[in-house]
């Protein structure tokens, strides 16, 4: 895979070449797409050192390192992964050791428990720490879910956008729940994860709904969404065409600017290859423009997250 490195380098010295006499009608070539996954899990195995919390259970029987991951972001053609911390544990130490071994690859969206008063004093210094960019909540348990109505998630939103934090959060069919944060938080960057659709919802028949939540936010310049873990929203085998126009239509509501593109590539594996889950957008939805891929495999990730190319 061209890396960045020899990507700057092979264009520098193709602009070089231009200038020189006789080459002036050379074609230069189109730069190269930058992929970006805006959500893959990663994590070791659990032993004293790094427990995982009890009865919790990973998406693979077999750890997920950030060893194993590089080759198989190579192979499928994604040259930057935003690692977020799975539900194992509250830690972020070993998203944190990707990101510093491998800056040009691994970016952090960390875990925070809203109900650990630490929290609080924690979130003032979040991006200080090196590869951190953010915060990714989750609100997929029947007690997460109840932080959103009974006042233990309210000192974060404020919080967060004083810190000048983006979120990215997990609440299946509660993302009508944000209308009034997104309100009152306009500097808040919100990021709606997995279009806020799971398998349940889809076989219930209520993916529609659902979108239509999501679609609800597009009215607030602080909110994104995530077409991500799509597979898993979907109730046909790839290229998962039921899927098609529920994407077409958040795309025509918040613009491809406002659209990451991830896999959550552990999850279901056998539901989609990750270079599958890059090809459904990149070769099958043909109502997306070259520029609209390029916002939605990459740019905006990069550029909501504020992470630098």
């Amino acid at each position: 895979m061209l890396t960045r490195r020899r990507f700057i380098g092979g264009t520098i010295g193709a602009g070089v070449a231009l200038t020189a006499p006789g080459l002036q009608q050379a074609q230069s070539q189109p730069a190269k797409r930058m992929i970006v996954d805006a959500q893959v899990h990663m994590w070791k195995a659990n032993t004293p050192e790094w427990p995982w919390d009890p009865g919790t259970r990973p998406q693979l029987p077999e750890p997920f390192t950030y060893e194993r991951a590089l080759p198989l972001m190579n192979e499928a053609g994604v040259d930057r992964v935003v690692i977020v911390p799975p539900g194992l544990n509250y830690r972020n130490d070993y998203a944190l050791e990707a990101a510093r071994r491998y800056p040009n690859r691994f970016a952090v969206m960390g875990r925070l428990p809203l109900d650990d008063p630490k929290a609080r004093e924690q979130l003032p210094k979040w991006k200080e720490q090196p590869g951190m960019l953010g915060v990714r909540l989750s609100f997929n348990t029947p007690a997460t879910a109840a932080w959103l109505k009974d006042g233990t998630a309210d000192w974060f939103w404020p919080a967060a956008e004083k810190a000048g934090l983006p979120v990215m959060f997990l609440a299946f069919g509660m993302v009508n729940m944000f209308d009034p944060i997104a309100q009152r938080h306009p500097g808040l960057p919100l990021i709606i994860d997995h279009m806020g659709v799971n398998t349940a919802i889809a076989r219930e028949g209520r993916t529609a709904e659902v979108i239509g939540h999501a679609v609800a936010l597009a009215k607030y310049p602080n909110v994104s969404v995530k077409l991500s873990n799509l597979p898993n929203s979907s109730l046909e085998p790839y290229p998962y065409k039921d899927l098609t126009e529920h994407i077409r239509r958040l795309v025509g509501a918040f613009g491809p600017q406002r659209c990451h593109w991830g896999t959550d590539a552990t999850n279901n594996t056998e539901r989609g290859s990750w270079r599958q889950r890059l090809s459904h957008v990149s070769e099958t939805l043909d109502f997306l423009s070259e520029s609209d891929k390029d916002w939605i495999l990459g740019r905006t990730t990069l550029q909501r997250l504020k992470w630098a190319a």
